[in-house]
């Protein structure tokens, strides 16, 4: 891996020199625009409405428009001008309760490793966080833009997770759910017995991107044709929706017999046994769905 920022995280009057590495990255396929009709590569071109001409990436401007019409054009100068001081430095702001984050604002993942040939702090820093388990609200600031982030300890090593700023995420509120009764207290049994029936230790080992797989088979099946082209494959009949369950209690139940656990009494809804935790099949992890959008401030150098 190659560091993508350098710099020292700054708590009280200690630094700790760090290099940032991006934990994460895409095994996603990735596929080419062509012509449907002779397969030539689609290319995209920047031109300019007013003259029509094409336009280099290093002669584009930024440009904002307001709600009202007005505009503003920025450009690499402008952007300098703004509050993205420390740009070498993660100062942390404060020390929080690692449960007291929601999962909700975790965006993306750094490891950090330490910057010298004496990494006393780093491992000091990172063994008091694993000790009293709490999390350090930091800042931290990549290709001009300003980010609050998470700093915590994983496996012995200092971990960075940018936030998303609190507006970010939208608060919603569903009518569906303002007038649903409240589950009686048979179901609410029953369904505790199912996911106990279910309950297991995360081994994230276990699941597999089957759609990447089938579709990683499906290229290589067409390669190994020669024509470039995808084999047919019969269609499948649409598989046809359950009806609505209106027994939620007797759903409960067959559920509880098809995974093995007993429910009890279905009329009672006593004597419902805790069901010992089995191994569960892998589930097939389904494809992954376009992000909802987001506002975010962007303020990105040019090329970066």
């Amino acid at each position: 891996m190659r560091s993508i920022w350098k710099g020292s995280i700054a708590f009280g009057l200690v630094n700790v020199p760090v290099k940032v590495y991006t934990a994460t990255e895409d095994h996603d396929i990735k596929f080419h625009q062509v012509h449907a009709k002779d397969g030539g590569r689609i290319k995209y071109d920047r031109v300019c409405t007013v003259c029509g001409q094409s336009v280099k990436f290093a002669d584009i401007d930024k440009q904002y428009e307001s709600p009202e019409g007005d505009k503003v054009v920025l450009t690499d100068d402008d952007f300098a001008t703004l509050p993205v001081a420390e740009k070498h430095e993660i100062p942390v702001l404060q020390f929080v309760p690692s449960d007291q984050i929601d999962p909700i604002l975790y965006d993306k993942t750094y490891y950090l490793e330490p910057d010298s040939t004496t990494p006393k702090a780093y491992v000091l820093l990172a063994a008091t966080l694993d000790r009293i388990d709490r999390t350090a609200l930091v800042h931290f600031t990549l290709r001009q833009k300003t980010r609050l982030a998470a700093m915590r300890v994983r496996d012995g090593m200092l971990v960075l997770q940018t936030l998303l700023w609190p507006d970010e995420v939208r608060s919603v509120s569903f009518e569906s759910l303002e007038d649903a009764k409240a589950p009686r207290p048979q179901e609410i049994k029953m369904a505790e017995t199912l996911v106990e029936s279910m309950s297991e230790d995360f081994d994230p080992d276990q699941y597999t991107d089957e759609y990447q797989r089938e579709l990683q088979s499906l290229l290589e099946d067409a390669i190994s044709r020669g024509d470039g082209k995808a084999p047919e494959r019969p269609e499948t009949a649409a598989a046809e929706s359950d009806a609505e369950v209106v027994d939620l209690v007797a759903a409960l139940q067959r559920s509880l017999e098809a995974s093995g656990a007993r429910g009890g009494d279905s009329e009672s809804g006593k004597g419902a046994a805790k069901a010992p935790a089995r191994k569960s099949a892998p589930r097939k992890a389904p494809a992954k769905k376009p992000a909802p959008a987001k506002t975010d401030r962007k303020r990105t150098r040019k090329g970066a």
